[in-house]
């Protein structure tokens, strides 16, 4: 069995506790003129001090608190036995005491705290002379307040671990619902043709000495059949892999060119600063749309809006081409797109996102797809 490795502080802390262990140097400073029992009790304390210190990092729950209340015991030993100037240690629980996430714990340590220092700061007052408390007074209001700094610091962190892990549902959840997308898409499709390939090389297999010039022809049907077939693999092997708005839009500015439908498009495509997971299903509906307009429209321009504000990601797509028509809109845009529609809003849905369907302002249609922006600041953060 590995032996297990021992650690002084979790690793995930990197330098930022032995930094602190630099203000442990004062506490020692301040037994200077003892000498001693006294001078050891002072050393044997200030050893404990940091056995709480390492121990704070380490422990949870009951077992916090316990090593918090021997922290705060040791410092007013310290306060009151050997020099008021000790009181600066109360910097390392004010620290911990913004690590607790519940509110009553997090009050009731701080009311705690707050009270053992105003209560040393009483008891001391025929010791301090009157500048000395002035001296004090900005850093007891320091301790007071840190808490509350670390305690938001901790939160948001916690906030932006959270959203990874949600960020990181939703992508495993696209990737089901792509498998299971494709799943669909070779049985309706590839298994049709694989079972028409098998029965016409059936058919070429009983012909080939009856009717060789009919065998001759269903053979060439077959390799006809099997290259569109080849096609529709490669076509759904290229949409398993993530995809950029701004490549999508190169493939539709190639298909709508093969239909000779004109293109427009406004806006940024690069959509600086919004994730790949956002772009990936973007992209998607950005795909469905265009094979939609070749396919429905009629249409011989389309017009591709791309916007982007602090809060949301706004993208139009507008052809003008036959519409909808009267009292129609979704339900028909479903009928002619096939489940297209469909897969837009549940991959949308995945993100928060929502599509709109209605017609535009010169006859034709305009699809609205909008998804929220979801922003995070920090090394590991993203923006999408």
């Amino acid at each position: 069995m590995a032996r297990k490795q021992f650690r002084f502080f979790p690793q995930r802390f990197g330098f930022f506790p032995y930094i602190w262990l630099i203000y442990l140097v004062f506490p020692v400073l301040n037994l200077k003129g003892y000498s001693g029992f006294k001078l050891m009790a002072g050393y044997a304390l200030v050893l404990l001090f940091l056995v709480t210190y390492r121990q704070l990092y380490w422990q949870e729950g009951k077992a916090f608190s316990a090593w918090l209340g021997l922290q705060i015991l040791i410092i007013v030993v310290l306060f009151i036995l050997y020099s008021p100037y000790n009181l600066y240690m109360g910097f390392f629980t004010s620290n911990f005491i913004g690590w607790y996430a519940d509110s009553r714990r997090f009050w009731r340590a701080l009311t705690v705290f707050a009270g053992v220092l105003i209560a040393l700061i009483l008891l001391s007052l025929a010791h301090i002379q009157g500048t000395e408390i002035l001296f004090l007074l900005p850093f007891i209001m320091m301790m007071l307040v840190t808490p509350f700094g670390i305690r938001s610091m901790n939160r948001r962190r916690l906030l932006e671990r959270e959203l990874d892990q949600a960020n990181e549902v939703i992508r495993q959840m696209v990737k089901r619902e792509e498998r299971m997308r494709i799943a669909r898409d070779l049985h309706d499709t590839m298994g049709h043709t694989l079972s028409l390939i098998t029965l016409k090389s059936q058919l070429v297999e009983k012909l080939v000495v009856k009717n060789p010039e009919r065998a001759q022809a269903e053979a060439r049907e077959i390799e006809r059949t099997s290259r569109a077939a080849l096609r529709q693999v490669r076509e759904l092997v290229s949409e398993m892999r993530a995809v950029s708005v701004a490549e999508e839009l190169a493939e539709a500015a190639e298909m709508l060119r093969s239909a000779e439908i004109a293109l427009e498009v406004d806006g940024d495509a690069a959509l600086p600063g919004v994730s790949d997971l956002t772009q990936n299903i973007l992209s998607l509906c950005i795909k469905e749309a265009i094979t939609n307009i070749v396919k429905h429209s009629g249409a011989d321009r389309c017009r591709i809006g791309i916007g982007m504000t602090a809060g949301e990601v706004r993208i139009t797509v507008e052809d003008n081409g036959v519409g909808l028509g009267q009292d129609r809109g979704a339900e028909e845009a479903e009928r002619q797109g096939g489940n297209g529609m469909k897969g837009m809003a549940e991959r949308l849905s995945l993100i928060d996102g929502s599509l709109t369907l209605a017609s535009g302002a010169g006859g034709g249609t305009l699809l609205t797809v909008v998804t929220p922006r979801v922003v995070k600041d920090g090394k590991d953060g993203e923006t999408g």
